[in-house]
């Protein structure tokens, strides 16, 4: 018999070709899907984007897996505490320091041997004991800790932010308003539907924790789409505006119902514990928001007021670690990192972008990209491989088939009643085609499978993810691969240049859905855009900008009098000897649509008292209002089709112009290629 210490040895050499072997799979996993994409890209095929290709790979893999690998048995030993132990079944120990004796007697020092066991969690009857199968299944930490912050941030960062900020009171409403309505009506059917099953065990605080991670939407199909054949800019902007926000509020709110759960009496409706769940998902959302766009204004900072751009190498990887170390930040003071990276990413595009030198702007951009790439499609190849392989599942499916009636339903409560509440103040409203495809845009993905699979502890919290699992199998196989025929169907517009044919969705009022309106003067749009946005936009541009970036105008003329010694300190040599037009980042489209002005004398912003001068120097020195398209062009927009030398036009300022088609035969799209920043209207 060999001694103890070499079969250990042998142990670990067979976990190590184990992991090897695993992390092979996924990478396999990978490649494969990487390669279809192409073919599918290069033979335009778009039934079946890469979301639901990774997932069917994932299947493939986790059967053969499951069923056809030989697998190594792992070795058991079943043991009992004593009873007067001060451990119980719902607070077990975090290890165990097991003794094993050596029989053989090889030597004193392998006479008696401790090792160490650390806790994984609960057993379960379907708990695999195939080595590889228990080696698939990664920690749920992994996918909180490594795989969403990338995916989060790059939705801040790569935000089209002038179409969000223009939709921004509507895409508001639907993520927070929306997803608390769906949550609360999925919760509620849940419970009335499980009544009809007295053997699940699932309370109503249960119901509406699945009602909360099931409302979290993540159309990254639909979307993928959506760019690929440049739907109308500002349907994109309310999918992906709601589907980011919602996110957060999905996560915060899941988490304000688990502290409900745990400080109620369990009987009946505790106002107390209501309010104190109340207090910390406002608190949760507050201080998350705080944390990131405090850590993206440090690093807006750090990058204007150091020579770093001068080596870009350490530029990008600082610009990385302070994006990283917000989301852990707020993790450590028990708050929401999702929501604390999400808006740091919105923060580090508006002021730190353009601090950046021209290498790290792309490198940051690109990184960004690769990472939100490879994270989204591993988390759906495993999704796939996790039905086989993750024994912590629970199959019910009366369970299954009345949640989708339920996701259904609260997602039709979500769209339509405020899409309606959203038009009797819009003067250009959101079009019923536009409503049909947001409802049909609620996909579930990588946000609700996280919050899953995070706890698997109980029976009830089991079929929630089993549950999980197959809504997003279904919608984002099924209903992604529909994109395609579905904006064929309503007759949504495609191949839409941003800039010509945009439709601004102003928060205004008309008659009616179907009819466009005629253009505005600049007066009437100025006094029907909010104030509280106005207002912020002279404050940024006057103080935030010119503190955080090197943007114009200069602090000391923006600042009063007594701050000149400070406004100096803060001004820097690049800032003072910039010139106007070499700002890269305007934000005069929040204010004006940017088919309404065109810059004209390009000069610096005089001395200027109030909020209110600022806004008067951009309307008589900047901005030239009116229309700038002639009755000809108006005239092709309606009717693109009557103009189809158009489509060969090569447009200037570095865009491409590219034909295509759906994908179906008969319909017509272009697709522009532009050398942009993350802020840049096709990211």
């Amino acid at each position: 018999m060999e001694p103890i210490d070499e079969k250990v040895e042998d142990k670990v050499e067979k976990n190590h070709v184990i992991d090897s072997v695993n992390m092979l799979i996924f990478l396999f996993l990978l490649i494969l899907t990487t390669v279809t994409i192409w073919a599918f890209k290069y033979r335009r095929i778009r039934f079946l984007h890469e979301s639901g290709l990774a997932m069917i790979y994932g299947l493939i893999v986790g059967a053969i897996i499951r069923y056809a690998s030989p697998g190594i048995a792992r070795t058991h030993y079943s043991m009992t505490l004593p009873t007067d132990a001060n451990f119980t079944r719902n607070s077990p120990p975090d290890s165990v320091w097991m003794s094993i004796s050596d029989n053989q007697n090889y030597s004193e020092l392998s006479k008696n041997t401790k090792y160490e066991y650390s806790f994984q969690g609960q057993l379960h009857p379907g708990t695999q004991d195939k080595e590889l199968e228990a080696k698939a299944t990664f920690d749920p930490e992994v996918f909180f800790q490594v795989l969403l912050p990338p995916i989060i941030f790059n939705a801040g960062y790569s935000l089209k932010r002038k179409h969000f900020f223009r939709n921004l009171g509507s895409i508001f409403l639907y993520a927070f308003l929306g997803t608390t309505v769906s949550c609360f009506t999925v919760g509620s059917l849940m419970f009335g539907f499980v009544q009809l099953m007295p053997y699940l065990a699932f309370s109503f605080n249960d119901c509406l924790f699945f009602g909360a991670i099931i409302s979290a939407t993540d159309p990254v199909t639909i979307l993928a789409v959506f760019s690929d054949l440049q739907v109308d800019v500002d349907l994109y902007a309310l999918v992906f505006g709601e589907s980011v926000l919602n996110d957060a509020v999905a996560i915060v709110l899941a988490g304000a119902i688990e502290t409900y759960s745990s400080t109620g009496s369990g009987s009946g409706f505790d106002s107390s514990a209501f309010f104190k769940s109340l207090g910390s998902f406002l608190a949760s959302f507050t201080g998350s928001f705080a944390i990131g766009s405090s850590m993206g204004c440090l690093t807006a900072l750090l990058t204007k007021y150091t020579k770093i751009k001068e080596y870009p190498l350490l530029e990008t990887a600082l610009f990385f670690l302070m994006s990283y170390s917000t989301f852990l930040i707020a993790e450590a003071a028990q708050l929401t990192g999702i929501v604390a990276v999400l808006f740091c990413g919105i923060t580090q595009a508006h002021y730190t972008y353009n601090n950046l030198s021209v290498e790290s702007r792309a490198r940051t951009k690109q990184f960004f990209e690769l990472l939100n790439f490879l994270s989204e499609n591993f988390i759906f190849s495993y999704i796939g491989v996790s039905v086989f392989t993750f024994s912590n599942h629970h199959w019910e499916t009366g369970f299954i088939l009345l949640a989708i009636i339920a996701i259904v339903v609260g997602r039709a409560l979500n769209v339509y009643p405020l899409s309606f509440i959203l038009n009797l103040g819009r003067r250009q409203k959101i079009p019923y085609n536009f409503q049909h495809m947001m409802m049909f845009a609620g996909l579930r993905g990588a946000i609700a499978y996280a919050l899953a699979i995070r706890n698997t502890s109980s029976v009830a919290r089991q079929t929630m993810l089993s549950t999980t699992v197959i809504i997003v199998l279904f919608t984002v196989i099924v209903l992604g691969g529909c994109t395609t025929p579905m904006l064929s169907w309503l007759k949504i517009r495609v191949g839409v240049e941003d800039d010509n044919e945009m439709q601004s969705f102003s928060a205004l009022r008309t008659q009616s859905p179907s009819v466009g309106p005629p253009p505005l003067s600049q007066e009437a749009r100025m006094q029907e855009k909010h104030k509280l946005v106005r207002f912020w936009y002279n404050f940024d541009c006057r103080f935030l900008k010119p503190l955080l970036t090197n943007s114009k105008p200069l602090l000391t003329d923006t600042l009063p009098a007594f701050c000149l010694p400070l406004a100096k300190l803060l001004t820097t040599e690049e800032q003072a000897c910039q010139n106007l037009e070499e700002r890269d980042d305007d934000d005069s489209e929040l204010i004006v649509a940017d088919s309404y002005y065109t810059f004209r004398d390009q000069q610096t912003f005089p001395a200027a008292t109030s909020a209110d001068d600022v806004e008067l120097i951009l309307d008589e020195h900047s901005l030239s209002v009116g229309p700038q398209h002639s009755n000809s062009n108006t005239s092709e927009q309606n009717n693109p089709q009557s103009t189809p030398s158009r489509q060969m036009q090569q447009p200037t300022g570095g865009e491409e112009e590219v034909a295509g088609d759906l994908g179906l035969g008969d319909h017509v799209m272009r697709s522009r290629v532009r050398l942009a920043g993350p802020l840049g209207d096709n990211v």
